[in-house]
């Protein structure tokens, strides 16, 4: 049986506040940390690594509803630092490509 899960797409856009040759997405780690944390709390799980898509950083949560997972992740996008514009992707861990599903607009 699949398993419902929610891509979170963020726009690879430098942090505003990166010195010149300083990491341009700190972001990536900060969002890593947090959904590890929310993991081990059991409020969701992390699908797979995060991975660049595109021009996107995409974070693969599940474990939880849809409407669990989508409120997650819009507290995931509006966390400081964070590039605007990001959305979600809702589809099953039987989906043949990132990005194939049902585009939510994040933060709900």
């Amino acid at each position: 049986m699949s398993q419902l899960v929610v891509e979170i797409h963020v726009s690879l856009t430098p942090a505003p506040t990166v010195a010149d040759g300083d990491y341009a997405y700190p972001w990536i780690e900060e969002v890593e940390d947090h959904l590890a944390e929310l993991e081990e709390a059991g409020d969701l799980e992390v699908h797979d690594d995060g991975e660049e898509v595109d021009g996107e950083y995409v974070f693969c949560i599940t474990g939880g509803t849809e409407q669990q997972l989508l409120r997650c992740a819009s507290r995931v996008v509006t966390r400081d630092g964070l590039p605007r514009g990001s959305y979600a992707v809702v589809s099953s861990d039987g989906g043949e490509d990132i990005g194939t599903g049902r585009r939510v607009g994040l933060p709900l």
